[in-house]
């Protein structure tokens, strides 16, 4: 309800005697401050309100940081499960999991324990020697893996990265087109609009997107792009000069884009018929994030590749990356050709297999999907009331994107300002990517906040 005070400056801006030829624009006036004090109040975080102690300290930081991210003035202290807190003590759901990186939610209890005790017995010991930690993870991976019902695992060689695992993955397809055909003519690397492999040499070269390649050109030679989800073009483009074929069955920073069955199927197909290897990036779409172990087991047997590549919430937030691979591809890979110094180190490895672990379990799996569908019903339901901003909502279990008619790089502001932390994404989407912890309750109490932020949004239009 408007104060006495609102109402008095309402009808001061109108005399007595135009009152009722002026009714509609009074009207009109109240209606909009309704929806401001409305929207105003919901801020309950806002940016400005931060210590002076933390600006103190960021510009202090930023003297000596090379900064590359665009970011507020906010600083992250602490977090428990799907909560994280600022220097302020304000409690934030986290949406974005570190990037898809906490699937088990901040300052978990076993993965602490765990990096205690192993950080207790070996950090690091180098890839000269075995580790017991890092051999037990490999054979996790594969025997899960083909369990589950995914690619024709074999061998496992682990990295610190994502874009180290895509790398080494662009590498062994690269040995393996100079093997099939030692003149050299077969090492073209066929990739994807919208993709995202990561920002070294290699894998930008897969990334098509001028912003990122553009500063850094020219790149890495060999590399062609293929429209994604275009099946004509995948047949126009793979050919007996392609070496290896690079794509992520869901696309993450690209906007959550799935692949399409008949599209996976021909990609395959093409490689096959032209001895090319098939690499998919599971980066951000893998190790339960859908709801299955695997993105790619959402499709049919004939899609299986023959590299997969992994990394993000492999060990909770402690560096890992890794490449999954069958053993034809393992066979052409000699000692000598690859390698790492703190890749596979018994720290990361150990955390990585107790958190596989809980990942892989059929029940964790069913609780991904199930809360899944709470999210996406609630997309569903923003996108019906906002029909004239919301696009599309896509995705599948924990990894879902909602895309906008303009740029909604505004709503993670007006999120962020009622206590709920989402990203961005291409195609003017916004990635909603929790821990997969997230609770029903959780869910619906983000939806809440979000909708919030897009009522905003949407009365600024």
């Amino acid at each position: 309800m408007l104060s006495a005070r609102t109402v008095k400056a309402v009808l001061s801006t109108t005399s007595r005697a135009s009152l009722s030829k002026n009714a509609g624009r009074i009207t009109s006036t109240v209606a909009m401050t309704k929806r401001s004090a409305s929207t105003n109040s919901e801020i309950t975080h806002p940016d400005s309100d931060v210590p002076k102690e933390t600006i103190d300290t960021i510009e202090r930081y930023n003297k000596y940081t090379l900064n590359t991210y665009a970011r507020p003035d906010l600083m992250f202290t602490h977090g428990k499960g799907c909560y994280i807190y600022d220097t302020n003590n304000r409690k934030y759901l986290d949406f974005s999991a570190g990037i898809a990186v906490n699937a088990l939610g901040h300052a978990d209890e076993e993965v602490a324990k765990t990096l205690y005790e192993q950080a207790m017995k070996l950090v690091h010991c180098s890839n000269l020697y075995h580790n017991e930690n890092a051999g037990a993870l490999a054979e996790k991976l594969v025997t899960e893996t083909v369990q589950q019902g995914g690619m024709d695992a074999g061998k496992v060689f682990f990295a610190n990265s994502g874009t180290e695992a895509n790398e080494g993955a662009l590498k062994f397809g690269r040995k393996w087109g100079n093997l099939v055909e030692p003149s050299g003519k077969k090492h073209k690397i066929v990739s994807f609009t919208n993709a995202f492999h990561g920002r070294s040499m290699g894998a930008l070269s897969a990334t098509y997107n001028p912003k990122y390649q553009k500063p850094f050109a020219p790149l890495i030679p060999g590399f062609e792009v293929a429209e994604y989800n275009n099946v004509d073009d995948v047949k126009r483009l793979v050919d007996d000069n392609t070496c290896a074929v690079i794509i992520e069955p869901i696309q993450g920073e690209g906007g959550v884009h799935p692949a399409n069955a008949e599209f996976l199927e021909t990609v395959r197909k093409e490689c096959t018929e032209h001895n090319a290897l098939l690499i998919y990036d599971e980066i951000q779409c893998g190790l339960g994030r859908t709801g299955k172990l695997w993105a790619h087991q959402y499709f049919p047997d004939s899609c299986r590749p023959d590299i997969l590549t992994m990394a993000k919430p492999l060990a909770n937030g402690i560096p890992i990356g890794a490449i999954l691979m069958t053993d034809k591809v393992a066979d052409v890979v000699k000692i000598g050709d690859h390698g790492t110094t703190f890749g596979g180190n018994p720290l990361a490895t150990g955390v990585a297999l107790s958190v596989l672990n809980r990942l892989a379990k059929p029940e964790f799996l069913k609780q991904v999907l199930s809360t899944g569908d709470v999210l996406k019903k609630g997309l569903d339901d923003i996108h019906t009331a906002y029909p004239k901003i919301v696009k599309e909502v896509r995705g599948n279990g924990m990894m879902l994107g909602i895309e906008f008619t303009k740029d909604p790089t505004p709503i993670v502001k007006m999120a962020r300002e009622r206590g709920l932390l989402v990203i961005t994404a291409g195609s003017n989407t916004v990635r909603i990517i929790p821990s997969l912890t997230l609770t029903e309750a959780e869910a619906q109490e983000g939806l809440n906040l979000f909708k919030s932020a897009v009522h905003q949004f949407s009365e600024s239009q």
